[in-house]
């Protein structure tokens, strides 16, 4: 699962990195609830709950059913 979800990563990174942000896979609990880092102008950003909830946590979903949730750390 894990790989799955680097890799899904991966193919987001770019879309977040042309705004000047990133993200950082920390964790997968055992609960399948995928624990990401966001970084540079993510970190800061007022919108980050959105690009966490609605792009990241919906495309891990979408390519890695497992995925319960995405969190920030």
């Amino acid at each position: 699962m894990k790989e799955k979800v680097q890799e899904t990563l991966e193919k987001i990174r770019p879309q977040l990195q042309a705004d000047g942000g990133d993200v950082e896979l920390v964790d997968i609990t055992e609960n399948s609830v995928v624990q990401v880092r966001l970084q540079g102008a993510c970190a800061g950003c007022p919108m980050s709950q959105m690009t966490l909830k609605n792009g990241i946590e919906q495309a891990l979903k979408q390519e890695v059913p497992e995925v319960k949730s995405v969190e920030a750390v």
